[in-house]
């Protein structure tokens, strides 16, 4: 699960008219992944987002062209600033139960600062996507098999270095993240120790 180089893509862009329109991008897009992790994906609308960013509703059209390409390019934002946030960070920790632990210490903090305005963003948007087959279903449901994927890659390093006993690592990845997603819930509904409740019983797994 690897990020490009930059949020906005602004590298190279040396022409002023493009480096501008990449900043209304960006600073769009930064608005655009908060509504959707308090409102949806569904809610999203030029109209609210040019308000919301102070641009025009015309401008931000024309970046984006239709509701389901800002759609996508609120998903593909979203998934930088997690990476960014989350996976890069951790990726200094050696691989296995240090990169793990790393890994959730750092969700933590995306999950309760929180990165995003209403939290985890797959959190917010997965129930409303996961039976309507299209292009938005397949983003969330690539980023959350990315997410899945690398939690069972440490997992399945920790197994083989001998610092866990053996396990299904797919099973466990899925449960930790199921986890994840009902402590999300519990943070947005109030519950101060949901973190907490993860890290024990996480470490019960790891045991």
């Amino acid at each position: 699960m690897e990020s490009s180089v930059g949020l906005g893509g602004e590298a190279g862009i040396t022409d002023g008219r493009l480096l501008r329109g990449a900043r209304t991008r960006e600073l769009v897009l930064r608005h655009a992944v908060d509504l959707a992790s308090l409102e949806g994906l569904d809610n999203l609308s030029f109209g609210r987002l040019a308000t919301e960013s102070g641009h025009s509703k015309a401008g931000i059209q024309t970046l984006f062209k239709n509701k389901e390409a800002l759609q996508l390019a609120t998903l593909g934002y979203a998934r930088r600033m997690f990476i960014d946030a989350v996976i890069r960070p951790a990726g200094s920790k050696p691989h296995g139960v240090a990169r793990l632990r790393a890994l959730l210490e750092r969700w933590s903090e995306y999950a309760t600062a929180p990165l995003f305005a209403g939290g985890c963003y797959r959190a917010a948007n997965l129930p409303d996507f996961d039976s309507r087959p299209g292009p938005i279903r397949d983003e969330l449901l690539r980023h959350q098999e990315e997410w899945t994927g690398t939690i069972e890659a440490e997992l399945r390093h920790a197994v083989a270095a001998g610092e866990i006993a053996d396990l299904d690592a797919g099973l466990a990845a899925f449960q930790i993240d199921a986890l994840l997603c009902a402590a999300n819930t519990a943070l947005r509904m109030g519950d101060d120790d949901a973190v907490n409740k993860v890290h024990r019983i996480v470490e019960g797994i790891l045991r």
